[in-house]
C-alpha cells in the first residue's frame, strides 16, 4: 500500500512518472498502474464517442488524484505488466466513483464495446 499525495499531469509522449495516461491507468513514482476494479473507455477508441468519453474519464481521473491523497492496493499484474491495484481515497474506491460518474464500467473480466 502507498499513500500518495503527489501532483499528477497528463502523461506526455517520452518517459513517464506522476501523470495520468487514460481512465483506469497511471504513472506514480515509476510504477504504471492499472486501476483493477474499472474499465474505460480507450483514447484510441472505436467511435467518436468512445474517445470523447474517454477524454473525460482521464481527465475526471486526473482531478480525482489530485484532490486528495490515496491509497494504493496492490493485487498483482496484468498480462502487459502493470500492477493491478484498487485505489481508495477519503470517500472510497477511486474506479467506484467513476462508475458511478458514468466515465468507466465495473470491470467484468473482458472489455465490452463504448459505440452505441
Amino acid at each position: 500500500m502507498i499513500l500518495a499525495a503527489i501532483a499528477l499531469t497528463l502523461c506526455a509522449p517520452g518517459p513517464r512518472d506522476n501523470c495520468v495516461v487514460d481512465g483506469d491507468t497511471f504513472w506514480l513514482a515509476g510504477e504504471k498502474v492499472r486501476i483493477a476494479d474499472i474499465d474505460a473507455p480507450e483514447l484510441s477508441g472505436e467511435c467518436p464517442s468512445e474517445k470523447a468519453r474517454a477524454r473525460q474519464a482521464r481527465d475526471r481521473l486526473l482531478a480525482i488524484l489530485n484532490a486528495a491523497p490515496f491509497e494504493i492496493h496492490r493485487q498483482g499484474e496484468d498480462r502487459y505488466g502493470r500492477t493491478l491495484a484498487i485505489v481508495v481515497n477519503a470517500r472510497g474506491s477511486v474506479g467506484d466513483q467513476l462508475v458511478a460518474e458514468g466515465l468507466a464500467r465495473t470491470w467484468s473480466g473482458r472489455r465490452e464495446v463504448w459505440c452505441e
